[in-house]
């Protein structure tokens, strides 16, 4: 019979945890890109245009309550798509990292706002609900399509 130590003990976790922790979310592709809704990549005709928010969501199309959000943000550009702008980024790619790093988020989903000038005026973290998103949007005037 064979007895283990502590300290090997304590070994064999750390370095389970490492690899589960290294392991959670790198099962993409190298070459895979963000996940979009329909007015995330700024063409001509998006840059042309002036929104009176730009959402923002943070996430990861492999954490849950960022599921939850698809469904938010995919109502919200059916319901407001005309003066709102949304921009979703996995900021668990490699394409999606450096909006994590920009906007100095600490969890996931993180949704920010911004008025028609760029300027942050608001930040939420978690899931955030519909009813009360559109309140946020509503502070900067936006109305139903």
């Amino acid at each position: 019979m064979r007895t283990y130590n502590i300290k090997n003990i304590f070994v064999a976790l750390f370095f389970l945890a490492l690899f589960v922790a290294s392991s959670c979310g790198q099962n993409k592709s190298q070459g895979e890109k963000t996940k979009t809704l329909g007015q995330v990549s700024m063409g001509a005709k998006d840059s042309e245009k002036k929104y009176k928010v730009t959402f923002i969501e943070l996430g990861s199309v492999r954490c849950i309550p960022c599921r939850q959000m698809q469904s938010v943000m995919k109502s919200i550009e059916a319901k407001y798509g005309k003066e709102v702008k949304i921009d979703f980024y996995d900021v668990w790619t490699d394409a999606g990292k450096p909006y994590g790093v920009k906007y100095g988020i600490e969890g996931i989903p993180t949704q920010v706002f911004l008025d028609e000038t760029g300027k942050e005026y608001y930040r939420h973290e978690g899931f955030f609900p519909e009813e009360e998103l559109v309140k946020v949007l509503q502070q900067k005037g936006v109305k139903l399509n």
